[in-house]
């Protein structure tokens, strides 16, 4: 057939069928090949969340003034092995021991699991395994020796959404600075560990948690505290209070905290052009590794 030679209705006809069905090839859609990519992302981000790090997010005030309500923060995974609480979600009955484990330092602020309530907690290891510990007047007493304290200058928390200085709390602290914003102006002291990590802590006065032990703590276990020592159900407080009721298991403990991503004061609304005023500017990237002295002889 040359190019005068007529075509045909039903040539045309064959040939515009052909041409649809060639483009509706390359339009149809692999939904099998789909699902499965996505089903390997989500595997990925859930492995990626179990195995080495993933974001929390500070719902309390129990480790002021480190760490404040309204803090999103990443917990690496890997520091000290994997255990039944490493997985995203934690559905797996009490596994004892670890793998590739190994112990958290004095200091480090960690994240914990406990067995009898379906929530994180985050808190600071301050003993470890065969220690004699004991909290007499709010001083910390690891093996006979008081761990060494001095005050500081108080410091002043802007008073917002997430840090409202409650007076239950924290009672007569609200005070009003010279730009005529409000501030929570709490007492601190400076903690040094025997392994000269050091770190800051607020202490109201006396309380019920001034006063416990003195216990030995059991082996593949840790003692934890929180650093607002009078507001945090820690190993001090019992489980009847949502304390942690003693030492925990190491195999409780999730990840260790590494750095704030970034904060929100709580006071912003549906309305998008408050949410760049809610961040809190100066505490993106701070670190949460406490900082190391020499170690008091």
């Amino acid at each position: 057939m040359n190019e005068n030679t007529p075509v045909s209705a039903e040539e045309q006809a064959a040939e515009h069928q052909a041409a649809s069905s060639s483009r509706a090839d390359k339009q149809a859609v692999n939904w099998w090949q789909e699902v499965k990519s996505i089903a390997l992302l989500i595997l990925a981000v859930l492995a990626f969340h179990s195995f080495v790090a993933k974001p929390f997010y500070i719902p309390s005030e129990s480790m002021m003034p480190v760490l404040l309500k309204g803090d999103r923060l990443v917990v690496s995974k890997f520091p000290y092995g994997w255990s039944y609480v490493s997985p995203s979600f934690h559905p797996l009955p009490f596994i004892s021991g670890r793998i590739f484990g190994r112990l958290p330092e004095r200091g480090d602020i960690v994240i914990v699991s406990p067995r009898h309530r379906r929530e994180d907690y985050i808190k600071r290891v301050i003993g470890l395994p065969g220690d004699v510990l004991e909290v007499r007047g709010g001083q910390v007493i690891l093996n006979g020796v008081p761990v060494p304290r001095k005050a500081l200058k108080p410091i002043r928390i802007p008073i917002d959404g997430n840090a409202p200085c409650p007076p239950m709390q924290f009672p007569g602290a609200a005070v009003e600075g010279r730009d005529g914003k409000g501030y929570c102006q709490l007492p601190v002291r400076q903690e040094t560990l025997p392994n000269g990590r050091t770190y800051v802590t607020i202490d109201m006065g006396p309380s019920s948690l001034d006063w416990y032990g003195p216990i030995r703590i059991p082996p593949h276990h840790v003692f934890l505290m929180g650093d607002n020592r009078d507001n945090s159900a820690d190993s001090r407080a019992p489980l009847e209070e949502n304390g942690l009721g003693g030492p925990v298991p190491w195999e409780a403990i999730g990840g260790r905290a590494e750095f704030i991503t970034f904060s929100l004061d709580g006071d912003s609304s549906w309305n998008p052009r408050t949410w760049l005023h809610a961040l809190r500017s100066d505490r993106a990237g701070n670190s949460l590794r406490p900082r190391s002295v020499t170690a008091p002889k």
